[in-house]
């Protein structure tokens, strides 16, 4: 058997990965990979293609496929072999079987596909000496390491000297340079004065305050009003010495930062009595998270250019003797959606039933600690749609000028199908001096003058304000500085009706306590 190359492609016929294991030019690797979208079928799990100097045997993995190129002359069950534990590796390095989960982890597959596969020939491993190999430490590397490190830390070390011994002969050189008529310096008369028992009764060289305010500067002393009889320093000295805080400078400095849209995060201590108020991890034994992301884009004059929904199940499951069950679910029926089970899901089962178990029924799902919210995929699904009703938020932009202003006229538009939470509009506008004139909003607004984008806010859009409008002046602009206008929002209903009815042990008994989250958000939805 001779492996010329293993690659994954989407079905598209795009090259996201491939590892050549003989010489070849790159010209005729991609003439390869190129000529095999056209000799695919369609409805096989595991099958070949032949041509007349090579053969192609792929594997379908959800929306890619993972192909090997062997000459002729090879050994089609080796290859099926070789192919069905490359396939295994793919989905224990990639999270995700798409794109970007294969862009994101492809060295690391590339050297797994390099323990396997040697010269053409297969290597006779499994997936636990495959991974062993890849993770394998090196004592040199780490002695290394330890030593750089040492290293580093001693260089900190003596910087931290240097810079502590600068700032002590700076002080220094202050005090000796500030003493003014005191000619003396501090030093000397700390040791010159220090066996005077002298009582700064009013004509001290502290005007009262006592040689422990030696260290004030003189500036401290113009500042008194000229005249004034010193007081006896029966107490210490008030007003004198260091104060830490925050100088009326430096708070005028954040306030300037803040108005030009940079987020300030101020160091504040809790006051007595006040909490930390953390969100709270899951607390029952098995939750269960219903999410889609909800890409749109709309056209200004209306229509829709584009709108795909991607949505997740997830399973977190805390404590491991739960782990061997089966999920029970309902969908709303919409025949536009289309369901992925992972790869090691029972399909016939959820195609049948509509019950989410494992491949094999003995193996437990992997459990997580509590503050572990991604938990274990269970299924995928997908909606693409040009109907313009399913649109959540609509919104029309009417900017125009008058004169030398131009007005803008902004309005939303929501269906009844959601309650939509922290809706956020966001508008481009050109380069403004000061923050635009908004003249009417049904909410409240924000201008972020750093970015020169107004933000409009709504907390929440129900029944009561399926519609709104906003209203702002802006000196003259082109009409196209107003877009894209992106949009943001969430809500807790979902296009699937995804809803979990049921959990069943496999080893019987009563069915453990189970909660279910959906939660409905934007990745990308913008108007152009």
């Amino acid at each position: 058997m001779v492996v010329l190359a293993a690659s994954i492609v989407s079905k598209s016929g795009k090259v996201l990965l491939s590892r050549q294991f003989v010489d070849m030019t790159r010209i005729r690797i991609e003439g390869l990979l190129a000529a095999f979208p056209k000799l695919v079928g369609t409805g096989k799990q595991h099958t070949y293609v032949e041509t007349e100097n090579v053969r192609y045997v792929y594997q379908p993995i959800e929306a890619l496929y993972l192909l090997l190129v062997t000459n002729k002359q090879s050994n089609i069950l080796e290859d099926l072999e070789t192919l069905r534990l490359l396939s295994k590796l793919v989905t224990e390095y990639s999270y995700s079987l798409d794109e970007e989960g294969i862009g994101k982890t492809a060295f690391e597959l590339i050297f797994a596909f390099d323990e396997v596969i040697c010269l053409g020939h297969k290597e006779n491993v499994t997936v636990t000496q495959v991974k062993q190999y890849c993770e394998m430490e090196s004592h040199e590397e780490k002695l290394h390491k330890l030593v750089l490190q040492s290293k580093i830390n001693e260089t900190k070390d003596v910087m931290k000297r240097k810079a502590s011994e600068i700032d002590k002969s700076k002080i220094d050189k202050n005090r000796s340079d500030k003493g003014g008529f005191m000619s003396m310096g501090s030093g000397r008369i700390e040791t010159s004065f220090s066996e005077m028992s002298i009582s700064s009764s009013g004509s001290g060289f502290g005007s009262g305050s006592g040689f422990g305010g030696i260290t004030t500067d003189l500036d401290a002393f113009s500042t008194k009003p000229k005249g004034r009889q010193p007081s006896a320093a029966t107490a210490p000295p008030k007003g004198f010495g260091m104060q830490l805080g925050k100088s009326q400078k430096t708070n005028q400095f954040l306030e300037s930062l803040k108005a030009e849209g940079e987020l300030i995060v101020e160091d504040l201590q809790p006051k007595v009595g006040q909490s930390r108020v953390a969100a709270a991890p899951p607390t029952d034994p098995i939750t269960l998270t219903a999410e889609e992301k909800l890409n749109v884009t709309l056209k200004r004059d209306g229509g829709i250019s584009n709108f795909d929904v991607q949505g997740t199940l997830s399973l977190q499951i805390l404590n491991q003797e739960d782990g061997l069950i089966q999920v029970q679910i309902e969908t709303g029926g919409n025949p536009g959606i289309l369901f992925k089970t992972h790869p090691n899901m029972n399909k016939e089962l959820f195609s049948n039933e509509n019950i989410l178990g494992l491949k094999d029924p003995n193996r437990p799902f992997p459990t997580g600690p509590a503050g572990d919210a991604a938990g274990v995929g269970l299924l995928k699904w997908r909606m693409q749609s040009a109907d313009e009703s399913m649109v959540p938020l609509s919104i029309n932009c009417w900017p125009s000028v008058s004169g030398n202003e131009t007005y803008v006229s902004i309005e939303y538009e929501a269906s009844a199908m959601f309650d939509l939470r922290n809706v956020v509009i966001s508008v481009p506008l050109p380069a403004l001096r000061e923050a635009p004139n908004v003249r009417q909003i049904d909410g409240e607004w924000r201008y972020d003058s750093r970015n020169s984008i107004l933000e409009w806010s709504i907390l929440l859009i129900d029944n009561s304000n399926r519609s709104g409008s906003m209203e702002f002046v802006v000196p003259p602009a082109d009409i196209s500085v107003f877009f894209p206008i992106s949009v943001r929002f969430s809500a807790t209903s979902l296009y699937s009706d995804l809803q979990v009815v049921n959990i069943i042990p496999l080893r019987g008994g009563a069915t453990p306590k189970f909660s279910q989250r959906t939660n409905l958000s934007t990745e990308n939805y913008q108007v152009y």
